[in-house]
């Protein structure tokens, strides 16, 4: 086990280039299984999650090599349609796995997936949606059958803008025969990414970025040759690093149009916010102006910030509400923002929080993903020394996040703990 020691305290400046996205690459690795071949995609972050997925398409029969950042993927023999339990209880994206093979072999078996713990996020759109393209669902033992001999097109209104069942539905439709049509569609970037994969081996897609996204079916794909859009999420958390520690940073890789919502949030802050050539510039104010945010689907504020933006809210001058929309289950990290002196309620989905004008550092545990990153950022805002433990959650998303911090000047390291 490691946990990353932080000194607070220090102004962050200077430059950080931003990996590329995960949840942008995962899916991409998964669209190999759509066509026979060698596959190269450029930009693919070393992530604990990455690796798993290398590993999954591995155990598929796909041939993975892994160079730096590019990942090769040779998808000709698989040689089996399972996602093994063992595999898939640790990543959530896994159940990406099934639209691919399901429409190119006509069978996919996936383990129910797993993931951070932050409520609960049922596949129920995913299957909905391929039943209705034609497949036969079954649940054994927990693992989800499918079968189609092919899939055909269909008009699918998703209940909820969910990413991962349109990132599916997507990668399933693109060699249906006929047209699919995506109602109520999820419309984030790595959607668009995604697509523009799709397209560059051969698919028709339109509207993607839209809530209604149409897919002309074809009858084979091609391996892809693709770069991973920039980490938009990691991007935003950099942002909100330099406005907590009044630093002033260039976050290079990072694109305005993929984080309206934050810059809106942080201008509102009173943080300085620019677009330059190389990408975004922030500096952080005197003291943070309190704002309310409410998480939703993009283009709404982003529910994988929440917690990274209640860490900037803990130090500002008054009072501010934030109210979790999307997960049920995601503020597991006030208790340790706590620990440090924040003042935070809940009630239900909406966390009020009152300006302190210090945080002190402390042990603290991280829950999820992108609670450790809040923890972090507390840490690098925050008087003596901070702990954070389990760590391994924050190797889920960000790569060298310490070695990264430290270039800004943090003083922070990753220390292996005693037995």
């Amino acid at each position: 086990m490691e946990k990353i020691i932080i000194h607070g305290g220090r102004k962050l400046s200077g430059s950080v280039q931003v990996s590329g996205a995960k949840n942008s690459a995962l899916p991409l690795l998964f669209a190999t299984l759509l066509a026979p071949g060698i596959h190269r995609l450029g930009n693919v972050p070393n992530l604990r999650d990455i690796t798993t997925a290398e590993r999954l398409l591995g155990a598929l029969g796909a041939q993975v090599e892994r160079q730096d950042n590019t990942c090769t993927v040779d998808a000709t023999a698989i040689q089996s349609v399972e996602a093994p339990y063992e595999l898939v209880r640790t990543m959530r994206a896994s159940v990406l796995a099934l639209g691919p093979l399901l429409a190119r072999l006509g069978h996919a078996r996936v383990s129910l997936p797993g993931g951070c713990a932050i409520g609960a996020r049922p596949i129920n759109l995913h299957l909905k949606g391929l039943e209705a393209m034609g497949a036969r669902i079954e649940l054994d033992h927990g693992y989800v059958e499918a079968r189609a001999k092919r899939l055909k097109g269909a008009h699918i209104y998703l209940d909820f803008p969910t990413v991962g069942g349109t990132e599916n539905l997507m990668m399933a439709a693109a060699l249906a025969k006929g047209t699919t049509v995506l109602e109520n569609a999820a419309c984030e970037p790595e959607i668009v990414d995604l697509a523009d994969a799709l397209c560059s081996m051969g698919a028709n897609i339109h509207g993607a970025g839209s809530d209604r996204i149409t897919i002309e079916g074809v009858d084979e794909l091609q391996p892809m040759d693709f770069s991973v859009m920039a980490d938009r999420i990691e991007a935003g958390t950099f942002m909100v690093a330099a406005a907590l520690t009044r630093g002033n940073v260039l976050v290079g890789g990072a694109r305005a149009e993929h984080l309206e919502a934050l810059i809106c949030k942080l201008r509102e802050a009173g943080v300085e916010v620019f677009e330059e050539a190389e990408g975004i510039r922030v500096k952080g104010p005197r003291r943070i102006a309190a704002v309310d945010i409410k998480t939703r689907p993009h283009p709404g504020f982003p529910t994988d910030m929440q917690a990274q933006f209640m860490a900037l809210m803990v130090l500002a001058n008054g009072t501010s509400v934030i109210s979790e929309n999307v997960f049920e289950n995601r503020f597991m990290h006030v208790c340790e923002l706590q620990r440090m002196g924040a003042d935070i309620s809940i009630e239900g989905g909406q966390a009020t929080v009152k300006g302190v004008k210090e945080l002190l550092g402390a042990p603290v545990m991280a829950t999820d993903l992108r609670a450790s990153a809040c923890l972090v950022l507390a840490g690098l805002a925050a008087d003596n020394t901070t702990e954070v433990r389990r760590i391994y959650h924050l190797d889920r998303g960000y790569e060298r996040i310490e070695d990264k911090f430290r270039q800004l000047g943090a003083r922070i390291e990753r220390v292996r703990e005693e037995s």
